[in-house]
């Protein structure tokens, strides 16, 4: 499909150009097919050539290759799993290709165990000319060749739905809370056909689930926190596939990613203290200041969503007016974890280091001294979990990655296939 030009700063900048395999159905007969005579094909998509051996012609029928997709067919929807049956006869070869930016494309396929149909493995490519070519033989051993090409749907950029976002990045070692998060520019409506082709596979294997949050963003989790060493890969293969209203999905993705050691902090702020467990152990007691009235700390369980060493924080972007007194704008925030997108950070803060462990006095935030900020930087990873209790203001769906503050029977209900 046509790449898109608008990916938004700090997105996923590779991508995985359509579901191009060059695995071709090998050839299932016992020796070399016998030759074919004829001509080859004509430019004219309509152009259909069949070449059969003469040879006991009046006795055996030549095998018959049939494509569900008529020779010289155009405006062919981007979402149709071509196939070929054989009559009379199996299928020895089928080749499927296509141009793509000058280079001679296959598509993979499966031919069956009888070896009378072949399934292309993947969905189409918009605005495409497509050829076939289908090798098959008889019960004697006689080979026949048929050609035939078809040409596709042509699709603007506003008709594919792209994934504009996607967490975590490929090779990344993640925390046990990770989700997939999965962004997409131009909103779902066919969820269930696009859910169906999002994939999760991991060693060792869990239960999870998609959960959509909207239209435009869905997540996958396990039942339970993943189990740390993990080895998980998921397969976005959504080319071709309707998203609904005559959307369709435009290209897929493919990325690994392992998770690492099993960090939960768990936050009291009636205590002001922050306990921070590794594989189940207390490795570190905090003094910490949460919010105070009218600015108070969610509760809730949060996941690390990012890391900087130093942070620029400017109460502006939370909706406080400069006017107001309770406006701030702080350099260079030492060791600010993100936990919501509202813009709550776990942080150094040595400006209310007096406060802490004895009072909430922030704005929101989990403060605590430089010394202990840095500790957590170094010893937590994207995909952490921070457990918040103490307050009465809760956590809001989808502000930060808030799977794990529903239960898993509500995370089940946010999918299409459930």
């Amino acid at each position: 499909m046509i790449m898109r030009g608008r990916t938004p700063t700090g997105f996923r900048a590779t991508r995985r150009t359509g579901r191009i395999g060059l695995a071709i159905a090998a050839i299932a007969a016992s020796g070399a097919l016998v030759a074919c005579s004829g001509s080859s094909a004509s430019d004219d998509d309509s152009s259909t050539e069949s070449d059969t051996s003469d040879e006991a012609a009046d006795e055996i029928p030549s095998v018959t290759l049939t494509s569900s997709v008529s020779s010289g067919e155009r405006n062919v929807a981007v979402d149709t799993q071509v196939s070929v049956a054989a009559a009379d006869g199996t299928i020895g070869e089928v080749v499927m290709s296509w141009n793509d930016a000058g280079r001679n494309a296959k598509v993979p396929g499966t031919i069956s165990e009888d070896g009378t149909t072949w399934t292309a493995d993947d969905l189409l490519e918009p605005g495409e000319r497509y050829s076939l070519v289908m090798r098959g033989e008889n019960s004697e051993g006689q080979a026949t060749t048929e050609r035939s090409r078809f040409r596709t749907e042509a699709l603007t950029l506003d008709e594919q739905t792209y994934m504009q976002y996607i967490q975590p990045y490929d090779g990344t070692t993640v925390g046990v809370g990770m989700p997939v998060v999965i962004q997409f520019d131009i909103p779902v409506t066919d969820k269930a056909s696009i859910e169906r082709n999002l994939h999760v596979t991991s060693t060792p294997q869990v239960k999870g689930a998609w959960h959509w949050y909207s239209d435009t963003e869905v997540h996958y989790r396990p039942k339970h926190f993943w189990p740390a060493g993990t080895k998980v890969h998921v397969d976005a293969d959504i080319n071709g596939v309707s998203a609904g209203n005559g959307i369709y999905g435009q290209y897929g993705e493919q990325f690994d990613f392992t998770i690492g050691r099993k960090v939960v902090s768990k936050i009291n702020l009636d205590s002001h203290r922050m306990r921070v467990f590794i594989n189940d152990r207390m490795a570190r007691a905090i003094p910490v200041t949460g919010g105070m009235p009218g600015y108070e700390t969610r509760s809730g369980t949060k996941v690390i969503m990012e890391k900087y060493r130093y942070k620029d924080m400017d109460a502006a972007t939370t909706g406080v007016s400069q006017n107001d007194p309770e406006y701030y704008n702080i350099t260079n925030v030492p060791n600010a974890l993100r936990v919501t997108w509202s813009g709550e950070f776990l942080h150094g803060a040595p400006w209310s280091e007096g406060s802490q462990g004895f009072a909430n006095v922030s704005h929101g935030c989990v403060g605590m001294s430089v010394e202990n900020s840095g500790w957590m930087y170094d010893n937590t990873r994207i995909g952490d979990v921070v457990q918040v209790k103490g307050s009465n203001r809760t956590l809001e769906p989808a502000n930060g990655w808030t799977d794990w503050d529903i239960s898993w029977s509500e995370f089940l209900s946010g999918s299409a296939l459930h």
